[in-house]
């Protein structure tokens, strides 16, 4: 007996959240995943906690096929106190860690690898499953995937099953986080004269970022909104004494049309200007719009998605950057992503699962 689409949709995403995968433990998972896939395909690599599947064999000579690769990770945000049991199912919902960001979105994406054959498809599929995305942007390992990966690189899209509510998110902003050193001089704070006040120096930067209007620009049409914020402040060592250090981390969301090498002159132009030391710890590019690319005009009339910017940072940037056109669209809501209690409709499982059968029918 056939089971109906949503309900293996939903059992596919509960198994998925069945297996805990906080970034750093995605090894048990990764072994499940790989057993699922070898037997059942032609192709399967595995590079450390990731696999690339294969769906289908290479076509013949002079096939003229495009290859779409559908990407997700399998790591979740560390498990919240009081969220540690089995998924569970609440009025259509799948609650459980990584339900919205993004094992749903990973279940599509095993589904429509299990469920669509290659001739009812415009398009030859693979499936890559990666690990340690919710970490820095160098510990990702959907870097090694790509550089270890031959079979991907002549991809023609690829899409990112992010929780985007449904929608076509296209591109991403840039992020990158900076360590912006203030240094003092140690004093009695009964006789601050006798010191410099290093937290004190951290005010006039910290007053112009206040003021600071979010820059506006556009990519494929759509508007994107860079800004700079200070998300972490020390300084000091004891309460009676002037601090001689202040360190603040800076993270800087840079829209589509800055490189990553622009956004670290603005901010090292922003510490000399304030007489602070820039370290930058992270940098992750953006990502343009794609707006015009064939496969994304077809992917958002075939299914008839919403399309908006995606106003945060994705792994469509480092797709991008090795050469493969890259889209964010999956079921989870972004709402939900990191949140105590996650979850995700079962009904837009199914309906993200629609749209891409949609977008690959002939």
């Amino acid at each position: 007996m056939t089971v109906p689409l949503g309900e293996a949709l939903a059992a596919r995403t509960e198994a998925l959240c069945a297996v805990p995968s906080p970034i750093g433990e995605e090894r048990v998972l990764c072994d499940d995943l790989e057993g699922w896939a070898r037997g059942r395909f032609p192709h399967v690599r595995r590079v450390e906690n990731s696999l690339v599947v294969m769906v289908d064999p290479p076509g013949p000579a002079g096939a003229d096929r495009p290859l779409l690769a559908l990407c997700g990770h399998l790591d979740t945000v560390p498990v919240h106190p009081g969220d540690r049991g089995p998924p569970r199912r609440e009025d259509g919902r799948i609650v459980a860690p990584g339900a919205s960001d993004m094992k749903s979105g990973l279940a599509v994406a095993m589904e429509l690898a299990a469920r669509l054959p290659r001739q009812a498809r415009i398009a030859d599929l693979a499936l890559v499953l990666y690990s340690r995305e919710e970490g820095p942007y160098l510990e990702n390992e959907l870097g090694p995937v790509l550089e270890r990966s031959p079979e991907l690189h002549g991809a023609a899209l690829a899409v990112c099953l992010e929780p985007t509510d449904g929608r076509l998110a296209l591109g991403c902003v840039g992020s990158l986080h900076a360590t912006l050193t203030f240094t003092g001089r140690a004093a009695h704070s009964a006789r601050p004269w006798q010191g410099e006040n290093a937290v004190h120096r951290a005010g006039a930067l910290l007053v112009e970022l206040q003021a600071r209007a979010p820059r506006d620009a556009v990519s494929g049409g759509l508007p994107f909104r860079e800004v700079m914020s200070v998300t972490r402040i020390e300084g000091g060592r004891a309460r009676n004494v002037i601090p001689d250090h202040c360190t603040l981390n800076l993270n800087f969301r840079f829209a589509p049309d800055r490189s990553v090498d622009d956004a670290v002159r603005e901010v090292e132009e922003l510490g000399r200007r304030h007489g602070a030391a820039v370290e930058v710890t992270d940098r992750a590019p953006s990502c343009p719009a794609f707006a015009d690319h064939p496969l994304v005009a077809r992917l958002r009339e075939r299914a008839g998605l919403t399309v908006e910017p995606k106003q945060a940072w994705t792994d469509v940037a480092r797709l991008a950057a090795a050469g493969i056109p890259a889209v964010n669209f999956g079921p989870g809501l972004t709402a939900q992503a990191h949140q105590r209690g996650e979850w995700v409709e079962v009904a837009a499982i199914e309906a993200a699962y629609r749209a891409l059968e949609r977008f690959l029918a002939p």
